[in-house]
């Protein structure tokens, strides 16, 4: 015989038992779809990981060689304006050199000039007569060296004159 009681406690067993298979169902499906978000998210890293070894990694790499490009190109551009501004430094520095030399040599040549105009008249006298003497003994010079060539070729006629008579007197003397 079975009771009410029984019969009710039976289905409400059954109740709790369909309840909680429903719950465990929705657990279930609410796991499964974190699942396939987990999966979606994995699928997506990993289609876009392959997508970087098909791809990405070619472009990285093009990227790279263009950088290493890039580079080597500054690096001569750099060497290339090191010696161009080394070149044009040692020329300027040659051509400071030249300018400088330039105006103490004209420097040299003014300061006698400048100093003149700073002395008396006295001196001032005395440095043009010692200029003109000097002027004078070049020429005194130049007639001295005149002279003694003059006098030597004297010296060398006389001497071929000499040596003639000479002969002369020996020829007369043997005859």
């Amino acid at each position: 015989v079975v009771t009410r009681d029984d019969v009710e406690e039976s289905l409400k067993g059954v109740w709790q038992y369909v309840k909680d298979e429903e719950q465990l169902l929705k657990d279930l499906r609410s796991q499964i779809e974190e699942t396939e978000q987990r999966f979606s998210v994995k699928q997506a890293e990993r289609d876009y990981w392959l997508e970087y070894k098909n791809v990405g990694s070619k472009i990285q790499a093009n990227k790279i060689m263009n950088l290493e490009k890039d580079i080597k190109q500054v690096k001569d551009d750099h060497h290339r304006a090191t010696e161009y501004y080394r070149n044009a430094l040692k020329a300027t520095k040659e051509e400071n050199d030249r300018l400088v030399e330039m105006h103490m040599k004209l420097c040299k040549e003014q300061a006698p000039e400048n100093a003149i105009r700073y002395l008396d008249k006295n001196s001032r006298r005395e440095i043009k007569e010692n200029e003109w003497l000097k002027e004078e003994i070049k020429v005194y010079q130049k007639e001295v060296s005149d002279l003694k060539a003059s006098i030597q070729l004297l010296e060398e006629e006389n001497i071929s004159l000499v040596a003639k008579l000479i002969d002369s007197r020996l020829r007369n003397l043997r005859v």
